[in-house]
């Protein structure tokens, strides 16, 4: 039994319409002829979410095929739908009906992978970036190619691509979803990887929101404008005191208010000068 792809990864295929040369369907493609997509772009496979998966299979069967290219010695590799295919494996079943595409392009089933997951909104953002680090890397393909290709905006593609930047451990916390999208944007706002790795385990310790993560992060990038008043203000003092005492000025203070004013002098002539003057007694 063959029909034509339906809507979705079938039109998305014609839209992009590459090489391509053929496509049907096959409603009961042997499991052992089948083999995972060695550039698969999921890298994480969420066991909650497979073991539901193979219960509603186990229930209605697998009503989404998968879409798969034929690479000869018939032998089929996966473009589209690996959790279906370990889920039906897991429960044994002997055959999965699939959608079969003649693609002989490495570059455009790797492309075709990552669009059908981007789509489907299956892709976490680091698995996004890695996917685009991918196709710039071995095809060469610019920000605007990759833009154009998945219809994403430029600059949302350079954002994802921007989370390459991050420690490898802040990726990790990304991909396995411990952290948020959101979170990992604000986190490159910070200069430094100390502060990176502080504010990562505080989000995750402390359950914040993206939103409180944002503000954590504007009162470590602007330090807050009382500090900065409170130095102004101390400054003015030691100007004022300099300027009386007619002798260098220094007034350090601690966050809990105490101090001290150190008083600098070059002689014991000075220095007496200086004492009389803050005990207001006559020149001699």
């Amino acid at each position: 039994m063959t029909k034509v792809l339906g809507k979705g990864l079938g039109a998305l295929i014609r839209n992009y319409n590459s090489n391509i040369e053929s496509e049907h369907f096959n409603s009961e493609l042997p499991i052992k002829n089948i083999i995972p997509n060695k550039n698969q772009p999921r890298k994480v496979f969420n066991l909650k979410k497979l073991n539901s998966l193979i219960d509603s299979i186990k229930e209605k069967g697998i009503i989404q095929p998968l879409t798969v290219r034929d690479i000869g010695n018939d032998t089929f590799e996966i473009i589209a739908g690996e959790r279906r295919y370990r889920a039906a494996k897991q429960i044994n079943l002997a055959s999965v009906p699939a959608y079969i595409l003649n693609i002989k392009n490495d570059f455009e089933m790797m492309e075709l992978a990552l669009i059908e997951n981007i789509q489907r909104a299956n892709l976490n953002a680091m698995e996004e970036s890695e996917g685009y680090l991918f196709l710039k890397e071995k095809y060469n393909f610019s920000q605007a190619d990759i833009a154009k290709k998945i219809s994403k905006s430029r600059s949302e593609v350079a954002n994802k691509l921007r989370l390459l930047k991050l420690p490898a451990n802040i990726q990790a916390s990304l991909k396995n979803r411990e952290i948020e999208y959101g979170h990992a944007r604000a986190i490159l706002s910070l200069k430094n990887t100390s502060h990176m790795s502080s504010v990562h385990k505080k989000i995750i310790g402390k359950k914040l929101s993206v939103r409180n993560t944002e503000d954590m992060i504007k009162k470590i990038n602007n330090p807050d404008t009382k500090t900065k008043t409170i130095k102004n203000q101390t400054i003015k003092k030691e100007e004022k005191l300099s300027n009386y005492l007619k002798s260098s000025v220094s007034v350090v203070t601690k966050k809990n208010g105490d101090g001290k004013i150190e008083i600098n002098f070059h002689s014991k002539r000075n220095l007496t000068k200086i004492i009389k003057q803050i005990l207001n007694e006559k020149k001699v």
